[in-house]
């Protein structure tokens, strides 16, 4: 069996690409040009080269498959042209569903967001797959557009696409290059570039599990279901300790206050973007993402899927270990403890 994979270059969609094919499943990569592919390149993948938004070259790439795992997303707290996330994150999803149910696609595992699933002013969760959420309650162009998107795969669903939808939490592990919103946050850590911080709640989860998880999907998954593929639900300053004793560097301490940071945010964001043209070093969407906890109840996964749980400190310390052997962090030598 042939299995195509959007966005195979990605923090997620490499490790599904990679653990497929641990699974004996023949891999075509769906990339943009300029991707990183060596990594894939080195497990023999299929690379087939162009972007969700053409919706001839995801026919192309949809061809001949038998299973489609539609990864692709712009992730990112900030843009300057939100267009273009709707295009990608919206658009490209019906191109893919759209090619997907014209081909007599087997299985479909579109993935989604936990940040779709939840409700805002609701007292932090845990937020679960029937959580009542709306546009409203969408925080940023990322959630608006995600949201977006997954309202249209469950519309493919219900014309007859055997489609399962999954909704990661915050995956962290290696092999995050670009690195995501949350990858930047250890880089930062590790590069002591985060004296303060705002306290929020997260549910961590690794990247290998979210992999995985991908695979059981498309295994045991009900079609028209979401499954939330997470762990742990801990506080920014319990995973800072953490990455502390992974890194051997201090946790910062300083708990900043909301509404300041949120002014501060909104200063940052119009001098970079406006007069500099440079992306903010303090995005607004990401304040406003910390006002609240995202605490998620994990179970549905656990239970019809049998996702397993690696221990979060393990997905820390791979992080750790793959940004220093990469040259993200100032410095190699870190001293804490590595198992």
């Amino acid at each position: 069996m042939k299995a195509l994979v959007t966005g195979a270059s990605g923090f997620v969609g490499f490790h599904v690409a990679k653990l497929l094919q641990e699974k004996g499943v023949s891999i075509r990569a769906f990339v943009r040009e300029g991707s990183h592919v060596s990594c894939l390149r080195e497990m023999d993948a299929e690379l087939v080269f162009g972007d969700v938004r053409d919706a001839d070259s995801v026919s192309r790439a949809v061809k001949g498959c038998g299973q489609v795992y539609h990864v692709a997303a712009d992730y990112r707290l900030w843009v300057s042209d939100p267009r273009q996330m709707y295009e990608t994150n919206v658009q490209g999803t019906v191109n893919v569903m759209r090619a997907a149910l014209a081909m007599d696609v087997e299985k479909v595992v579109y993935t989604s967001s936990a940040g779709t699933l939840v409700a805002r002013n609701k007292g932090g969760g845990p937020f679960h797959e029937e959580t009542p959420v709306r546009f409203a309650d969408m925080v940023g162009h990322y959630k608006r557009s995600k949201f977006l998107a997954e309202r249209e795969a469950c519309r493919f669903a219900a014309q007859g696409l055997p489609i399962v939808i999954v909704n990661p939490t915050t995956p962290v592990g290696a092999l995050d290059r670009k690195p995501t919103p949350t990858g930047k946050i250890i880089v930062d850590f590790l590069n002591n570039r985060m004296p303060a911080f705002i306290e929020t709640g997260l549910n961590f989860v690794d990247v290998e599990d979210v992999a995985s998880g991908h695979w059981l999907a498309a295994c045991h998954g009900r079609v028209g279901e979401k499954y939330i593929l997470g762990s742990r639900n801990m506080s920014l300053s319990q995973f800072f300790q953490i990455l502390a004793q992974a890194s051997g560097r201090k946790a910062p301490r300083v708990k900043l206050p909301y509404l300041p940071v949120l002014c501060a945010a909104y200063a940052d964001e119009a001098l970079s973007s406006w007069v500099f043209g440079k992306t903010p070093r303090i995005p607004v969407t990401g304040v406003r993402m910390a006002k609240e906890h995202m605490y998620f109840d994990c179970s549905k996964a656990h239970t019809e899927l049998h996702m397993g749980q690696a221990a979060i400190e393990k997905a820390v310390e791979k992080a750790v270990n793959w940004y220093c052997s990469e040259g993200y962090a100032g410095s190699r030598l870190f001293g804490g403890h590595h198992g």
